[in-house]
């Protein structure tokens, strides 16, 4: 529920919740964690599960929606789409093994196991589908793999993952303001994200032409993050009227404005490729401003001091929901033809849930569908696959090195890694991505 408060105790509450997030996703990362572990825990220990200083206002509310929209826009201006033709069909059967598997074990256990109802044993399938490239990539990056074989074929199934997860989000969305699973609400909103997303480059290039037309003759600063963050909340809200949620309307201002998006203005955008950069490069401070609030709003909402951790159903429900998780992500790495240690590889490497699971977990506790303990616990079986998967990607690595194939390009520190293969004589080296 949403409380209401003097705009004096909103500033100093906003202004702790920042500073927060701050502190603790910078322990986080020097722990090596990803630093969304530690806004979690910040919005865990300011919040009602501990210290209960602080409590989800509407309008603390309505700052989070921001920052999951924006969040989701940078998913779209980061997806890059010709990854999947680079990694080919390996990439394509991870992803979509990746997707349906978990999708079925976690939709089968809820509703014939553990009895919860149709939808909210769909939203619970759904959320397990995720897979963070975020948490993915640095990860890979950190150790040099990045464009091993391996990185792309994880990376590749990641972007196709997080396309699937984003119109499986929207479905589900459907469904639950609907009240019931309706195959014709299915076909309508199908028709409507096509359309959407038809219609994002067409837009997205209109006002990439004002930007570049107007931004050395403007006289004041600032026109390129105010024109975008005008076209995300845009479409925001033209997704909302389509029947989708707001962030599906940031997921495709991203995926329109990203360097490689096969649609016209992918193509327009050849022709400059710095212009995603720039959008990239001055966006960042806003997406970092408003995504932490939503990290903690996230924290905030648990109410962990009222689970019974005594009951056996809890410690059941998680641990099976864990395995589920788990065992869905290293499914879809067997079923493709590669090395036991590369399958391993890739399975470990798609297991992280991390932003783009507590993005579906939120909206179905909004929804009503994931409410109480079942909200709580999902959101700990989130954060175990996000907070345990860096470590032993990590580990692995260590102890199973050689059995890798090494990498084929340079790294994204710009220079070959340790590990790379020497270019032939008389060659330049590879060639870089385009």
């Amino acid at each position: 529920m949403l409380i209401s408060m003097e705009v004096h105790v909103f500033l100093l509450q906003l202004a702790l919740v920042l500073m927060a997030a701050r502190l603790f996703g910078e322990v986080a990362v020097r722990w090596g964690m990803p630093p969304v572990i530690g806004e979690l825990a910040a919005g865990v220990i300011l919040g009602p599960s501990l210290l209960g200083v602080i409590h989800v206002t509407e309008t603390l509310h309505f700052l989070a929606e921001i920052g999951i929209i924006l969040l989701l826009f940078e998913v779209g201006l980061d997806t890059e789409i010709g990854r999947l033709a680079k990694a080919g069909m390996k990439a394509t059967t991870v992803a979509i093994g990746g997707f349906v598997l978990p999708f079925v074990l976690g939709f089968g256990l809820s509703y014939y196991t553990f009895g919860m109802s149709m939808l909210t044993s769909l939203m619970l399938g759904g959320t397990l589908t995720a897979t963070s490239i975020g948490i993915t990539v640095r990860v890979l990056t950190d150790l040099g793999r990045r464009h091993s074989s391996e990185g792309q074929i994880i990376l590749g199934a990641a972007v196709l993952d997080d396309v699937l997860g984003v119109l499986l989000l929207a479905l589900l969305y459907e469904f639950a303001t609907a009240g019931h699973v309706s195959l014709y609400n299915a076909a309508r909103i199908g028709a409507f994200m096509t359309v959407f997303f038809l219609m994002a480059p067409v837009a997205a290039k209109t006002m990439s032409y004002l930007i570049h037309r107007f931004e050395n003759s403007s006289g004041v600063p600032g026109l390129v993050p105010t024109a975008i963050v005008s076209l995300v909340l845009l479409f925001a809200a033209l997704a909302h009227f389509m029947g989708a949620p707001e962030l599906l309307g940031g997921f495709a201002a991203g995926l329109a404005l990203s360097r490689r998006f096969f649609l016209p203005f992918g193509v327009a955008l050849a022709a400059d490729p710095l212009f995603a950069d720039v959008i990239k490069e001055q966006m960042k401070p806003i997406i970092r401003l408003f995504t932490p609030i939503f990290f903690v709003e996230v924290g905030l909402s648990l109410h962990l001091n009222e689970v019974n951790w005594t009951s056996g159903w809890v410690w059941i429900f998680s641990l099976t929901l864990l395995a589920a998780a788990i065992v869905g992500k290293f499914g879809g790495a067997l079923l493709i033809r590669e090395r036991p240690a590369v399958r391993t590889a890739i399975g470990m490497g798609m297991v992280p849930r991390g932003e783009v699971g507590l993005v579906f977990t939120e909206l179905g506790r909004q929804v009503g569908l994931l409410d109480g303990g079942v909200y709580d616990v999902l959101i700990l079986v989130i954060a175990y696959t996000t907070l345990v998967a860096p470590f032993w990607i990590k580990w692995f690595y260590r102890i199973h090195a050689s059995e890798l194939e090494t990498p084929v390009t340079e790294t994204d520190l710009g220079y070959p890694s340790d590990n790379a293969r020497a270019p032939p004589a008389g060659s330049h080296g590879p060639e870089p991505e385009g």
